[in-house]
């Protein structure tokens, strides 16, 4: 800019003090010349400043990729680092529900076990006591000596194929019915009378006995 304004003031010096045509021109020839001076500068500022935008431009674009790229790495070994933990999590839940599932089965084996156990020990004890009950009771067991020509040794008998089944009845029923009996007051299939000769000479005593032996059968 100084430079422009000092070419001017020498042109309008020259104009305003030179008094011929040659003198005219040559100042006119100056003004031009600096004229095309200036557009050449303003032009080539502006080429410089647009080639300084464009770079600048590449630049940022540049960087803008790059941060992109790394951005887009990081975000994949995030991804990846997310998949490893998952997998991991996964393979550590289902080994701790098969380690669960193992325990259950092995704990619900040995109830079961031990559940067989103490059924097969209550039977047994049962038997044991129905065995020991039925050696023990001699007498019930001598009562019914004359009963099994009828009944059968086992008590599983049906007497002349009409009576029912009497081994395993409970004894207050069969003590019941054989009281009934020996009073003349029970008659099932028309065996009263026989029955009644069967149980008259057996006491109240006898009776029970009996009673209990074949409820045991």
């Amino acid at each position: 800019m100084r430079k422009i304004t000092l070419l001017s003031l020498v042109a309008a010096t020259v104009l305003f003090t030179a008094c011929g045509e040659e003198t005219k021109k040559a100042a006119t020839d100056a003004a031009t010349a600096a004229t095309e001076t200036v557009k050449e500068t303003t032009s080539n500022a502006v080429d410089a400043t647009k080639a300084a935008a464009s770079e600048a431009a590449e630049a940022a674009k540049a960087k803008a990729s790059e941060v992109a790229a790394a951005a887009k790495a990081e975000a994949e070994k995030v991804a990846a680092a997310a998949a490893d933990k998952a997998t991991e999590l996964k393979e550590a839940a289902a080994t701790k529900a098969a380690d669960a599932a193992a325990a259950l089965k092995e704990r619900a084996a040995a109830t079961t076990e031990a559940a067989k156990e103490a059924a097969s020990n209550a039977v047994d004890s049962v038997k044991e006591t129905a065995s020991a009950a039925v050696s023990d009771n001699a007498a019930g067991k001598a009562a019914f000596a004359k009963c099994a020509g009828c009944h059968g040794a086992d008590g599983k008998t049906k007497a002349l194929g009409k009576s029912a089944i009497i081994a395993g009845e409970s004894a207050a029923d069969l003590e019941s019915k054989l009281a009934a009996y020996k009073a003349g007051t029970r008659n099932v299939a028309g065996m009263g009378m026989l029955m009644k000769g069967q149980v008259a000479a057996m006491s109240d005593e006898d009776i029970k006995a009996v009673s209990e032996y074949i409820s045991s059968l």
